[in-house]
């Protein structure tokens, strides 16, 4: 009996091409070929594989012919917590819901995440989340922006008692502050949490009175350099332990070096945050364009001079059109090391200190 050739084999459709984004590791350093190609051309070995699949070299970690490596086999941001997300539902359009962000976190092997919106608080947002996506921990608070009273003692007061004791921050005003709207022109007056001489308002030592009763993270929301120093020094008399300058970089806070190491020195931690990255003239995104672009190097530069024990690190992402947070913790990690953080110096930041300011 005459055996059929390979002429003879039925015709089958041509395989797709493999594309290096999706299947990096398939590819062939010879050919791309059909399946018949790969009949005549490939004889299978010993083992019914085609010969020299035994010996294929691992793809290495620069990726293939220009694309992305393959996932790493330990998440870059294993441990880590995210100080500043924010998710929907918001009055603003945001990129993943609360258990979308959960999700993602819990996928990269994250310790936590802390949820923000400027308009309502997250403590019970925090609760659900943990109960949909387990494997990662959630933090929520409050921000106190118009929408919860301003500068109120009791959005706090019940925002720490909301059931699973999840929400543990609490930020003074936001885009409603005082220092806000003046640089952005969008108000005469905002809230304040200082006087015209700059003395620490009786309202703001109330809250912060409660956030030095429950141990809860003072963030100095968006007050100027000068009134973050302020609130750090009222903070301390009020008996407050946990206190971070949020964003301490961006433009509508824009501490200086100088002013970085006075708030280290009386226990104050800078909030760095990966959205900074992304702003400038040139963001695709029109409503980023108004501010100040943060590159990684002069990142690193104030790591080093104040030292990353001050530091804790953020993403404020979540918006639509930027990056996912954990993508953009990602991104921000690789950043500050190819400017010369190290890895410990990362934990530091990244695990130890929020780990403490949260859970300590």
């Amino acid at each position: 009996m005459v055996s059929p050739s390979v002429t003879d084999a039925p015709e089958l459709p041509p395989r797709p091409l493999i594309c290096g984004c999706c299947h990096a590791g398939r590819l062939s350093s010879a050919r791309f070929a059909t399946h018949r190609g790969q009949r005549r051309e490939a004889p299978a070995s010993a083992h019914g594989r085609p010969a020299g699949a035994e010996t294929r070299e691992p793809v290495p970690a620069t990726g293939v012919r220009g694309y992305s490596p393959p996932p790493p086999p330990v998440s870059p941001i294993k441990g880590l917590i995210d100080f500043h997300t924010h998710a929907a539902p918001d009055v603003f359009g945001r990129a993943v819901d609360d258990d979308e962000l959960a999700t993602l976190a819990a996928s990269r092997q994250m310790e936590a995440v802390v949820f923000k919106s400027h308009v309502t608080m997250t403590a019970d947002r925090a609760w659900l989340a943990r109960k949909h996506v387990p494997g990662v921990k959630i933090f929520g608070g409050v921000v106190l922006n118009g929408a919860v009273g301003g500068i109120n003692s009791q959005a706090v007061e019940w925002m720490w008692r909301m059931q699973g004791g999840h929400g543990r921050v609490v930020w003074f005003p936001t885009f409603d502050a005082d220092n806000h709207v003046r640089r952005a022109g969008t108000a005469p007056s905002g809230i304040r949490v200082v006087d015209e001489q700059g003395a620490v308002l009786p309202a703001t030592r109330a809250v912060l009175k409660v956030c030095a009763a429950q141990r809860l993270v003072v963030h100095t929301g968006h007050a100027s350099g000068e009134q973050v120093l302020a609130l750090i020094a009222a903070a301390r008399e009020e008996g407050c332990d946990r206190i971070v300058v949020t964003h301490a970089q961006f433009d509508v806070v824009d501490m200086d070096e100088s002013q970085m190491k006075k708030a280290a020195a009386v226990g104050g931690k800078m909030e760095l945050c990966a959205l900074g990255i992304l702003g400038g003239p040139e963001s695709p995104l029109e409503f980023m364009r108004h501010s100040r672009r943060v590159p990684f190097k002069e990142t690193a530069e104030r790591i080093k001079s104040v030292g990353a024990q001050h530091f804790v690190l953020g993403t404020d992402l979540g918006q639509s059109g930027n990056p996912t947070p954990a993508d953009g913790l990602q991104m921000f990690v690789a950043g500050l090391m190819a400017e010369g953080i190290t890895r410990e110096q990362i934990q530091t930041m990244g695990r130890e200190n929020p780990g403490a300011l949260l859970m300590g």
